[in-house]
């Protein structure tokens, strides 16, 4: 089923790809735009847990949108991401191998906590060189995900219409190793913000789209 899913989806994954391929070619030239993509001059300042956990960091992005859903019915679908998981919401042929992202609360999965990993890669055995750690989390408010040389941060405020749902990123790029450093800077640097736009606005289109059915609980 997920295989027919999968080919069913192809047309539009790559009709998505090729409507961002400015995105990610242009990234750079944006570079101090999209770093603080959504995100208001406030939520840019303000100080998030995880700051200071990646000293020398060369890429920190903060990133927000609005979801019009509270809080409790956007956490879900962050507690279930991963590769191997829901998915990223994202370019599924770019980090989930075609593999179509999940439209639905996965029961199974909503069970993460401190100490788990939250694999980028679908090949092998999550490590910290291939995923996140969870290493805090207040549901469903806060969640933290680090690396040895990133921290990943994200915050879930309510507010009268739903949640504001912001992201942080700090990225250190190891120059003692520099095919790696180069690799993860091309990543990043071209790639990030086309994927974590479409991420944002996958998260908000999924717990948008539930909260119209009328139901918020994992399947």
């Amino acid at each position: 089923m997920s295989l027919r899913r999968g080919l069913r989806q192809l047309p539009h994954q790559l009709a998505a790809l090729l409507r961002d391929l400015p995105l990610f070619a242009f990234a750079p030239a944006i570079r101090g735009r999209h770093l603080r993509w959504g995100a208001t001059h406030a939520e840019v300042a303000a100080r998030l847990p995880g700051d200071d956990q990646v000293p020398g960091a060369q890429f920190v992005a903060t990133r927000a949108i609005d979801v019009a859903v509270p809080p409790a019915g956007v956490w879900p679908w962050l507690v279930q991401v991963g590769a191997g998981r829901a998915g990223w919401y994202s370019h599924d042929l770019l980090d989930n191998l075609g593999k179509p992202s999940a439209t639905e609360i996965i029961a199974s999965l909503q069970h993460l906590a401190p100490g788990d990993w939250v694999p980028m890669s679908p090949f092998g055995t999550p490590s910290e060189k291939t995923a996140f750690r969870v290493e805090s989390m207040r549901p469903p408010e806060l969640m933290v995900w680090t690396k040895p040389d990133s921290v990943w941060v994200w915050q879930l405020t309510a507010t009268p219409a739903g949640t504001r749902l912001v992201t942080r990123v700090h990225v250190r790029y190891d120059w003692r190793r520099p095919w790696l450093a180069v690799f993860g800077a091309l990543l990043m640097e071209f790639g990030d913000f086309a994927m974590q736009r479409r991420m944002l606005r996958g998260i908000k289109q999924r717990a948008e789209s539930l909260a119209r059915r009328g139901s918020s609980g994992p399947s």
